[in-house]
């Protein structure tokens, strides 16, 4: 509404939430002359058009004389505006539901909704006693996860288990007092060294002894399963992590430091970053929040503000080794693709040029400035049937530095994190166009170096190598 002309009272109602709201304004003199004009603008709450009580006085000399008979006509009128609205239907939409709705209490549904889906790892080595030929279980460490489906599947981090011989998986359960003795006694002699009690009220902790499917250390994924009933494997709901903004919240649910389903809440703070994995290759498109990540929240979920999954903690930036305020999470859309191809093949397939490469920073103190210098190329390669030369010492034991890969098909290759980011773009078998700089003696001795560009065409193969790394690396392949 408009108002051409100041008034002294004011009355309106409201319905939000089906709650009828009024407000008055009142004033201590008489009412001079006023208008308000409803418009097509006027504010609307819940569907519904706020209007005021309209009060018009045609001669503007009139003296009203009696305040107080004045204010009784205007609570009148909003009375009667405020039962007339009070009858009309409610018709809210998702904005105004947000307008009323408390949010902490929002953030704890996310979290009790969560929760169940998010899973304690432990995981064990094996240790020869030494007063005896007995081997002993020994307790490795602790990490995140999360159910996948209601197949057993679980997601978590690569390095969570990359040194375990055994893994178990503790899962929230819900206890109903009617529950039969073998459901109640699901998980036998197996414990988990969550400390403390369940988060939830009613809910128990069932401990199953898990297997790794698949693992993929260049994306730090790992799929593993455990055969537990149906009723106690709830799955996140999936998000879309390319539509994400800077800005939006984030809620972080982990096990930091054996604190299990501890909850973090923050903002997303970047995108598009980048972080290494384990096995040296760069993970691209990684998620950056603010939400508090420290020790054991690997493998745990990043979820949105309506508990979608989002991402995938997996590391921090600390100088000191705990929170500052800098995590990082793969996203979702890239947790999509591998998971399944792990739970339907075990292992993710990528293109490989078939050398070993010395990391740039150690180049860098050899004077190779731009590019990855190869150090090896083994006779059964691709790379070797092209000619590509590796880093070797000569007679004399000096160092005679290999090709330098400078390029592939049109992409600059500055450092190995280019070489893998041009090499995701192919499947293996395809050939490809590969510059190198490589260095060639001049003059009588040879002793000055000359760099020159050379074209060579190879072919990929495919990178078939997995870690071997104890029993729980045994691949179920289904």
């Amino acid at each position: 509404f408009t108002m051409k002309k100041p008034l002294s009272a004011i009355a309106f109602a409201c319905v939000c939430q089906n709650r009828l709201l009024m407000s008055y304004a009142f004033s201590s003199g008489p009412i001079p002359h006023s208008e308000i004009m409803m418009q097509n603008e006027a504010p609307r709450l819940g569907g519904i058009q706020l209007y005021s009580t309209r009060t018009r006085n045609e001669d503007s000399n009139e003296n009203f004389g009696d305040n107080s008979k004045n204010r009784r006509d205007i609570l009148r009128d909003a009375g009667l505006a405020a039962t007339v609205l009070a009858g009309f239907p409610m018709v809210t939409s998702a904005n105004d539901s947000q307008i009323c709705e408390d949010p902490e209490a929002k953030i704890v549904g996310v979290f009790e909704k969560a929760a169940p889906s998010v899973v304690y790892i432990d995981t064990f080595t094996e240790q020869r006693d030494v007063f005896s030929p007995n081997v002993q279980e020994v307790p490795l460490g602790a990490g995140s996860g999360f159910v996948w489906d209601d197949k057993g599947h679980i997601v978590t981090n690569y390095h969570v288990v990359r040194s375990s011989r055994i893994a178990q998986i503790a899962i929230l359960s819900r206890a109903f007092a009617d529950d039969p003795d073998d459901r109640k006694q699901i998980n036998g002699n197996l414990r988990s060294s969550a400390k403390g009690i369940t988060p939830l009220p009613n809910y128990r902790r069932n401990v199953y002894k898990a297997r790794v499917i698949g693992v993929d250390p260049d994306k730090d994924i790992a799929v593993l399963k455990v055969d537990a009933p149906v009723f106690d494997l709830k799955s996140l709901n999936l998000g879309c992590s390319s539509t994400l903004r800077v800005g939006q919240k984030s809620l972080a649910i982990g096990n930091p430091f054996g604190l299990d389903h501890t909850l973090t809440v923050g903002v997303i703070s970047g995108l598009g970053r980048e972080v290494r994995s384990p096995s040296g290759r760069p993970i691209s498109n990684v998620i950056q929040t603010d939400a508090a990540i420290n020790p054991g929240n690997s493998g745990g979920c990043l979820l949105d503000s309506s508990g979608n999954l989002i991402g995938m903690n997996t590391a921090i930036y600390s100088p000191s080794g705990g929170s500052a305020g800098i995590g990082f999470a793969i996203p979702v859309d890239t947790l999509k693709y591998v998971v399944e191809i792990l739970i339907r093949d075990g292992r993710v397939v990528r293109p490989v040029i078939g050398i070993s490469y010395l990391q740039s920073a150690q180049a860098r103190a050899l004077g190779v400035s731009r590019g990855v210098l190869v150090l090896d190329v083994p006779t059964n390669s691709p790379a070797y049937k092209a000619g590509m030369r590796g880093t070797r010492r000569t007679e004399e034991g000096l160092i005679e530095i290999g090709d330098v890969i400078i390029q592939i098909e049109g992409d600059r290759i500055d450092s190995e994190a280019d070489l893998f980011a041009s090499l995701e773009k192919y499947k293996p078998g395809e050939r490809i166009k590969v510059i190198v700089n490589r260095a060639e003696g001049i003059g009588k001795d040879g002793r000055q170096l000359k760099l020159k560009e050379v074209t060579l065409t190879t072919s990929l193969k495919a990178s078939t190598d997995l870690p071997q790394m104890g029993n729980i690396f045994n691949l179920g392949i289904e």
